[in-house]
C-alpha cells in the first residue's frame, strides 16, 4: 500500500454506435461486483499478521472501521474495472455509490486548518522563496522530475494562506511574477501539504473526490502526483509534483524518483544557500 491519496485511473469512455459492444449497466456491475469482491475476500484471508496490522493502521489514518475501508477500496477497484472495460455503466456504478453513501459528493475537503496554521506559515516565510526569481537548482530539478516522469508539467510550488507560488515550473507560460502563481482555490498541491504524504491521482475526473476540482474540471489537471516538502519539524510548506492533461498510471517507481528529487528541494530549501549567496 502506499501512504498518500489515491485516486482511480481512468481510460475514457465507449458511446453508444461506436461499434464496440456496451454491456447493460446492472449486468455488467453484478459480474464486476461479485468478482472483485471475492477477489478482496480471497485476498484478505491470505493477510498475514504484518499485513492484518497494516491495513489496521491505513484504516484509522483514513478515520475508517477496517469494514469502511476495505469497503471503499472493492467501490475503487470496481471503478478502475468499468473504466479498463471501456464500459458506460461507470456514470451508472458512481450514481450509486454516491447515494449509498460510499462516496461522498460534497464540497472539496476542508483543510484550512492546516494551510494557515501558524507554525506551518512561518515555515513557509522562513524559507524567503515566496515570490523570489527563479533559481538554477529549483530548475533543474523540475526538468529532472518532467524528463523521468515524462511529465509535461512539472512544479516546485510553495502553497500560502490564499495563494500557491511557482518556485520553479516546466511546461508553464511564466513570462510575469502574476504568472508565477494561483488562487488556492485552484491549487491541487495544497491537498498533498495538508495530508502531509503524496498525493496521488492517476485520473481526478474519476476520483470521488478530486473530481470536483476547479483545476480538473477544466481540464487542466487529470493525472497528478506530489511529494510535500516539509521541513524537520514536519511543517509541509509546499510540494514538488507533476502532472498531466491526460490519464497516467504512476508506478512506485515514479513515486520513488519524485521523492527521492523532492528530497533534493527540500534539503535546499531549509539547509541550503540562494544561488546569490554561493
Amino acid at each position: 500500500m502506499t501512504n498518500g491519496w489515491v485516486g482511480a485511473p481512468c481510460y475514457g469512455r465507449v458511446q453508444e454506435g461506436s461499434g464496440k459492444p456496451v454491456r447493460r449497466p446492472l449486468d455488467f456491475c453484478s459480474r464486476v461486483n461479485l468478482r472483485t469482491v471475492n477477489r478482496v475476500r480471497e485476498w484478505v484471508r491470505r493477510f498475514d499478521g504484518f499485513l492484518n496490522r497494516l491495513l489496521e493502521e491505513h484504516a484509522r489514518e483514513a478515520g475508517e472501521t477496517v469494514d469502511t475501508y476495505v469497503a471503499r477500496a472493492v467501490a475503487r477497484q470496481m471503478a478502475i474495472d468499468l473504466r479498463r472495460a471501456e464500459d458506460p455503466a461507470i456514470d451508472d456504478l458512481q450514481t450509486h455509490l454516491v447515494a449509498s453513501g460510499v462516496f461522498d459528493e460534497t464540497a472539496m475537503p476542508d483543510v484550512s486548518e492546516v494551510i494557515t496554521d501558524p507554525d506551518r506559515l512561518a515555515a513557509l516565510h522562513r524559507t524567503g522563496l515566496l515570490d523570489s526569481p527563479p533559481e538554477a537548482i529549483y530548475e533543474r530539478i523540475t526538468r529532472a522530475a518532467a524528463e523521468a516522469l515524462d511529465a509535461p508539467f512539472a512544479l516546485v510550488s510553495l502553497v500560502d494562506v490564499d495563494r500557491q507560488f511557482f518556485k520553479s515550473s516546466v511546461g508553464q507560460e511564466t513570462a510575469s511574477p502574476e504568472d508565477r502563481q494561483t488562487p488556492l482555490e485552484r491549487s491541487v498541491c495544497q491537498y498533498a501539504v495538508a495530508n502531509g504524504a503524496p498525493l496521488i491521482l492517476e485520473d481526478a475526473r474519476a476520483d470521488p473526490t478530486f473530481k470536483r476540482h476547479p483545476a480538473v474540471q477544466d481540464g487542466t489537471v487529470v493525472a497528478y502526483l506530489g511529494i510535500p516538502l516539509m521541513d524537520d519539524a514536519g511543517n509541509a510548506v509546499g510540494t514538488l509534483c507533476v502532472y498531466d492533461t491526460k490519464p497516467r498510471l504512476w508506478s512506485t517507481g515514479h513515486l520513488q524518483v519524485l521523492s527521492d528529487l523532492a528530497a533534493l528541494a527540500a534539503e535546499r530549501m531549509f539547509h541550503g544557500r540562494t544561488d546569490s549567496q554561493q
